[in-house]
């Protein structure tokens, strides 16, 4: 029998090649290049997703700090030639952000606006420095697929939104730590990873203590030869050293003016505890560190079994973390709500700004996320936009209600007539022509100043007010210290705000900057007397020479080797008592 198919028409259809479309309605499985393409996606969102988010709720709720206007002037005095100065003719270090003050003077230069670059530049490098945590949150888990823990917790906190512009160094903080994390984790044995790990001090003198641990890692994790050692040594702390030489030779001091006012090597834990509790029970931090600790407990053993090389990237932005913390709190914390916390907040959550994907990991995410739902949305300061009971402010509230403007960055004082008596009374004073020496919010007024004083001398206690409403040819004090030698190196006083607990009399400022002989209507003649002889007799008048004289070799020289006396050096700021102490 012969078979009933030919064979040129076989009895089943031709199957189709692979690569032809098929009209079935079946999906295949995704093959490992589509997964791999998704898995790159969903890293990308982990580690940048955060990064958007902070730049959106910062640029949301921009604004300028008053302090941040004390950088500004003085950039302004370096791009007039002056140098960097507060006050034309007086050698004072006001920015406490080494770094971030030539960083606004390197964009001035090129024709930025130095506050739009105060503002944008925070926010820029806030963003960035989220991006960069992650990034070196993927490397540590060795760029398995990830959540987002540590970074929700940043997130879910109205500081960090508020402290991503604010015109102050608090990005540059932000970013130099993510950024000298990664490059821990990346590049250990390079020494422009030492370098950069060196920045600390300059970023902020505190965040030394950040550099520190991580140059102590970097030896850990290398282990380098003595000569290996010293070369990085001599990379971490070239340009730390270099500018230490030129603070103390042009400044006389060893570190900025602030933190002599500030006291920044005296201890006050009870009030820092009260800073750390200020920032902690509003937002319910508790909540998000159980969450976090019930994420991280699991995989310790795991850590420890990897040795060094795991254990010690992770371990080393929680230490130095900690002990940024306990400085703050040693100090006395601040008078911004939250702001001196966030750096080693950060530290802290960097191992854990993203977790690997577990059943543990994801549900820690959850919690973490509904957490800073709720704190974004409805948790906040029972004193917002105002100073609370403690001294600490809700600054960017306070400058929102003082301007009237729901992003203060031009300072107007529209809605607080007492900033904006004063600013009038100085604009008037300015514009008179005539020398002026004012004194306080009331604006009082004395003239003729001293021979080869200023024009105009102008003492308030809100500086960066003072700084833009004084001209760079004039001389812009404050009673506290922040750009005032004289009251800088006074005792303290108690009873006020931390960093504001220091107050100079009238008397002083009469003796230093008015008429020799004379003494205006608003301070005691006998006490403008005793402060005049005081200014002249020993500590203060060296203190004097070493911030108004001519800036000779022989200066720089002796300023140098004074420094170390000349920052410890105190004074009552009674002038009565300041003058049988110096004067003996």
């Amino acid at each position: 029998m012969t078979s009933t198919h030919s064979p040129a028409h076989p009895p089943y259809p031709k199957p189709r090649p692979p690569s032809s479309p098929s009209s079935s309605s079946v999906s295949l499985p995704p093959g490992p290049g589509q997964r791999a393409l998704w898995a790159d996606r969903a890293r990308v969102a982990v580690w940048l997703g955060p990064a958007l988010v902070v730049a959106y709720a910062g640029f949301q709720r921009r604004w300028m700090s008053d302090d941040a206007y004390i950088y500004v002037r003085t950039v302004r005095q370096v791009l007039a030639g002056n140098g960097p100065v507060f006050n034309a003719g007086e050698r004072v270090e006001s920015s406490t952000g080494t770094l971030w003050q030539w960083l606004l003077v390197a964009a001035g230069t090129v024709g930025v606006d130095p506050v739009s670059a105060a503002v944008l530049g925070g926010l820029l490098l806030t963003a960035a420095g989220f991006a960069l945590a992650g990034l070196g949150a993927l490397r540590t888990y060795g760029g398995r697929a990830a959540v987002p823990l540590g970074s929700l917790v940043l997130l879910g906190l109205p500081p960090v939104w508020d402290f991503a512009t604010s015109g102050l160094e608090t990005g540059l903080a932000t970013c130099w730590i993510a950024g000298a994390w990664l490059a821990l984790i990346t590049r250990p044995s390079s020494l422009l990873t030492s370098a950069v790990i060196g920045l600390g001090p300059l970023v902020r003198p505190d965040l030394g203590l950040v550099s520190v641990v991580f140059l102590g890692a970097q030896w850990l994790l290398v282990q380098p030869s003595w000569r290996g050692t010293l070369a990085g040594a001599g990379a971490a702390g070239a340009l730390p050293a270099a500018y230490e030489v030129f603070r103390a030779g042009y400044y006389g001091h060893l570190v900025p003016l602030p933190a002599v006012t500030k006291e920044a090597s005296q201890s006050l834990w009870g009030r820092g505890l009260g800073y750390l509790g200020d920032f902690a029970h509003p937002y319910l931090l508790w909540v998000p560190a159980l969450f976090v600790a019930a994420a991280v407990l699991p995989a310790r053993g795991g850590l420890a079994e990897r040795g060094v090389t795991r254990l010690v990237p992770v371990l080393a932005p929680v230490v130095a973390g900690a002990l940024c913390w306990l400085y703050v709190i040693k100090v006395g914390g601040d008078f911004m709500h939250g702001r001196m916390l966030l750096p080693g907040l950060l530290l802290m959550l960097l191992p854990v700004f993203v977790v690997p994907v577990t059943r543990v990991g994801a549900l820690a995410a959850v919690g973490v996320g509904l957490w800073a739902v709720v704190c974004a949305g409805w948790l906040r300061i029972p004193y917002g936009g105002q100073i609370g009971p403690a001294g600490i402010a809700d600054e960017r509230g306070v400058y929102v209600r003082h301007n009237a403007d729901p992003h203060p960055v031009r300072h107007t004082f529209v809605g607080a007539p007492h900033h904006l008596e004063y600013a009038r009374k100085v604009w008037a004073a300015r514009y008179s022509g005539a020398p002026a020496l004012l004194f306080g919010k009331e604006g009082r007024v004395a003239a003729p100043v001293g021979a080869g004083a200023p024009s105009m001398t102008a003492s308030y206690v809100v500086l960066g007010l003072n700084g833009s409403v004084v001209p760079l040819d004039g001389a812009a004090l404050d009673p506290i210290g922040l750009a005032y030698p004289v009251a800088a190196h006074s005792e303290r006083v108690g009873g006020g705000r931390v960093g504001h607990d220091k107050r100079l009399p009238a008397a002083w400022l009469a003796a230093d900057r008015g008429v020799p002989g004379d003494a205006p209507g608003w301070a005691d003649p006998s006490e403008v007397a005793a402060a005049r002889r005081a200014l002249h007799c020993g500590a203060l008048a060296e203190l004097n020479s070493a911030t108004r004289g001519p800036l000779t070799p022989g200066r720089f020289l002796s300023n140098i080797t004074g420094a170390w006396e000349r920052t410890a050096f105190r004074f009552p700021n009674d002038p009565v008592r300041a003058e049988r102490k110096l004067c003996g």
